[in-house]
């Protein structure tokens, strides 16, 4: 028995892990902490019941926002009904079938009548109900079930159910990036271990915890990021452990052309935003000793009448000075920590053997590529995502022009769910519009002694025709 728990412990929930929860088509991700309350579907939870339990199991909300896990008994469904009408013809939806009121459904939960309970009166008081088809009470059940159902489930998070999140909740974060989509940039990106990946996204992290999530901790993820910094508030929701940061590097893009050009020293770069502000602080605190010593001059008899106040005032001096050099100091570990960051980054790219490259952004993608692909090595795939195909299209034309790439297809990704239930299985009626567009394609190396674009000259010149007497 212990032997199996053992085995169980990986896939077991533990305080600190990055889980999500879910009801119905509605996701969250949270980390679990002890005596934290949790906001889901507007109401408070604690999550302190399902350390020790697996994955993947559904708890049941019980009074005080507690959980516990759901027993699994015999579909002995209360609702089950023996009449049904032929058809719905005669059913006005009016609103005055139901008899119960809001406030009586809110008294039978504080109550602490069950969902099937409250099912079963909403069933005894509908007038309507008996008069419907089979289909239809199944369908009426099925909707109420899932409004009334006070359970949650906490599962494991994975690109797809993180996606799927983002999707449903804030798809603008993500560009629009829908999970099938993302599947098939992995997939064309030939992301596996031990590889070395080129990555530039926008999408909260998302893209860039996939692929770190399929390489499995094994190889160099260098994520190129825009700004100040780089956004991983997507990769935080996977919960890796320690070592697969170790494969995570970063450079800013703003720089890929200077160490194109072989001018980027990493030791000695040209002043951040940050820097500036560490030496503007530095300035002002050289310059407030000198204008209080000016100011204290001519005010020497003042200063004699109230030598406990200034004694006072002189602590706070020393401790707000104490304060600014340890935030002085703050600074400069974290401009040293982001120096050895961009050399350790910019001694990856330098040798120009990457073996993919993936792009999901809001800007336009043109520049980007065509600047991150001299990073990749021969015969290696590249994909770029976007959410317009007039962007990738003048992608596709530059790519024709300056050649250095083969296999180019552009392609937009569609899907629809279906409904499969006996003798009504049907796509349903609500879906996503699209997937956005991806190009792909695969590096070649060309011959720099021909110019680019001009295959007409190697072509042979057309043959005459005979002319007959």
């Amino acid at each position: 028995m212990a032997h199996n728990e053992d085995n169980d412990y990986e896939y077991r929930i533990k305080e600190g892990d990055h889980v999500v929860l879910k009801r119905g088509d509605v996701y969250k991700a949270v980390q679990i902490q002890r005596k934290k309350k949790v906001i889901f579907e507007k109401q408070w939870i604690f999550l302190d019941n399902v350390v020790g339990h697996l994955y993947s199991t559904t708890f049941e909300i019980a009074s005080g926002g507690t959980l516990q896990p759901k027993e699994n008994k015999e579909t002995e469904s209360s609702t089950d009904v023996q009449v049904a009408g032929t058809d719905n013809r005669h059913i006005n939806d009016d609103g005055k079938s139901q008899k119960l009121t809001r406030d009586d459904i809110e008294t039978m939960k504080e109550q602490g009548l069950t969902d099937k309970e409250i099912i079963k009166q909403l069933i005894d008081n509908s007038s309507t109900f008996n008069n419907k088809t089979g289909y239809a009470q199944d369908k009426y059940i099925k909707k109420k079930k899932k409004k009334y159902e006070n359970t949650v489930m906490v599962l494991k998070p994975t690109c797809r159910i993180l996606a799927m999140m983002y999707h449903g909740r804030e798809p603008g974060k993500i560009c629009h990036l829908r999970y099938d989509t993302l599947a098939q940039m992995l997939t064309l990106a030939n992301i596996h271990a031990g590889s070395k990946v080129l990555v530039f996204e926008t999408c909260a992290g998302l893209v860039l915890g996939s692929i770190m999530e399929r390489m499995g901790g094994y190889g160099s993820v260098i994520q190129m990021y825009p700004g100040g910094g780089p956004v991983r508030a997507g990769v935080e929701c996977f919960g890796f452990p320690a070592h697969f940061h170790d494969m995570l590097h970063e450079f800013p893009i703003c720089h890929v052309n200077a160490l194109l050009a072989g001018t980027l020293d990493a030791s000695a770069k040209d002043p951040t935003p940050e820097e500036k502000q560490l030496s503007v602080a530095a300035e002002e605190e050289q310059k407030q000793p000198e204008a209080e010593q000016q100011e204290g001059s001519p005010e020497e008899e003042s200063m004699e009448t109230n030598t406990g106040d200034d004694v006072g005032q002189d602590q706070e001096k020393l401790e707000k000075e104490k304060r600014q050099e340890a935030k002085a100091q703050e600074r400069k570990v974290k401009l040293e920590e982001k120096r050895r960051k961009l050399a350790a980054a910019a001694a990856l790219l330098e040798g120009r053997n990457a073996d993919g490259l993936v792009i999901a952004s809001h800007f336009h993608p043109c520049s980007v590529l065509l600047g991150l692909l001299k990073f990749l090595s021969p015969s290696r795939p590249f994909v770029v995502f976007s959410q317009y195909k007039e962007t990738l299209i003048e992608c596709y034309t530059k790519l024709k022009e300056q050649g250095g790439t083969v296999n180019l297809m552009l392609t937009d990704t569609w899907l629809r769910h279906y409904q499969v239930l006996p003798d009504r299985t049907h796509p349903l009626l609500l879906m996503s519009g699209g997937g956005g567009y991806l190009l792909s394609g695969t590096t070649v190396a060309t011959d720099p002694s021909k110019p680019a674009g001009s295959p007409q000259a190697e072509e042979p010149a057309p043959k005459r025709q005979k002319v007959k007497d």
